[in-house]
């Protein structure tokens, strides 16, 4: 796989120069447990970075509940915490990759190459008997300069225009109930953009966590067209991102995020909603 590298992999190159690692381990609605974690254990020499301080932007009026973070604060976060454009970066979590993928997303939008996602993540490279630790050592800042990737995001204003193209699919990426308004634990509206279709990001990973390979990913999308632009959302844009792995992995080419998702639609009233199955 192309983004994902294996707990064998880590542990044979943890000791290379160049790579750092980034412990993005986080609990929604549990906003201090994932650095009280990362504090009482963690990957030999990895660094702590928070979804809502460090890879979020403060939550306004629109932009949804994780809002991407402005360009330069995140520049000065991946150069404190010793990432340049030559470092090779793993993120690990223990929440099925979805707070690593969101660090995975934001340095590839940034034109950062070397950066992959540890299968399985932290429980189980504990559970293979891999050394952790308490210490935080300091990092030697480095020079990180941004190249932006327009091209791998989009806003709700194009979201809102490309309605009903057919040449675009839009993929909600939240579990089945949520995407057709049953429930709706964390936002004031229920439903979807209408038009979207549902595939449930944790559907990209096996029972024991692990992310199935890109053929059972090719076998999970081979509804869709390969031509057609795709548009991944889900409630704030941080679990969408498996979802542009899984895709990646699949051979999608034409693949972006609406970072904003679900969260930032319905803060436009004027937004339609749909519910239930049907598009």
């Amino acid at each position: 796989m192309n983004n994902i590298v294996s707990l064998k992999w880590l542990s044979d190159n943890i000791d290379e120069s160049d790579l750092v690692i980034v412990d993005c381990r986080f609990l929604m609605g549990k906003p201090d447990a994932g650095r009280e974690l990362y504090e009482a254990s963690h990957i030999p020499g990895a660094v702590y970075l928070d979804l809502e301080k460090d890879l979020s932007a403060p939550v306004g009026e629109y932009g949804g509940r994780h809002p991407l973070p402005d360009i330069f604060d995140l520049t000065v976060v991946l150069s404190r915490a010793g990432i340049s454009n030559e470092s090779c970066v793993v993120a690990y979590d223990d929440q099925g990759g979805a707070m690593a993928s969101r660090l995975w997303w934001l340095l590839k939008y940034f034109g950062h190459e070397k950066v992959f996602v540890l299968d399985e993540g932290f429980t189980a490279w504990v559970n293979e008997g891999n050394p952790v630790s308490a210490e935080q050592k300091e990092r030697t800042p480095a020079t990180f300069l941004a190249t932006v990737e327009h091209s791998m995001l989009v806003e709700m204003d194009e979201v809102s225009e490309l309605l009903g193209a057919e040449h675009v699919t839009l993929i909600d990426s939240r579990e089945a109930p949520r995407y057709r308004g049953e429930v709706e634990p964390l936002d004031r509206v229920a439903g979807h953009i209408p038009g979207a279709i549902n595939r449930f990001w944790k559907d990209g990973l096996a029972e024991n966590g692990a992310w199935k390979d890109a053929s059972v990913q090719t076998e999970r999308f081979s509804d869709l067209n390969k031509e057609h632009e795709l548009i991944v959302y889900c409630g704030s844009g941080v679990t969408a991102t498996p979802n542009v792995i899984a895709l990646q992995e699949a051979g999608f080419t034409k693949v972006r995020l609406y970072a904003g998702s679900w969260s930032d639609w319905i803060s436009y009233s004027d937004n339609p909603v749909s519910t239930g199955d049907g598009e």
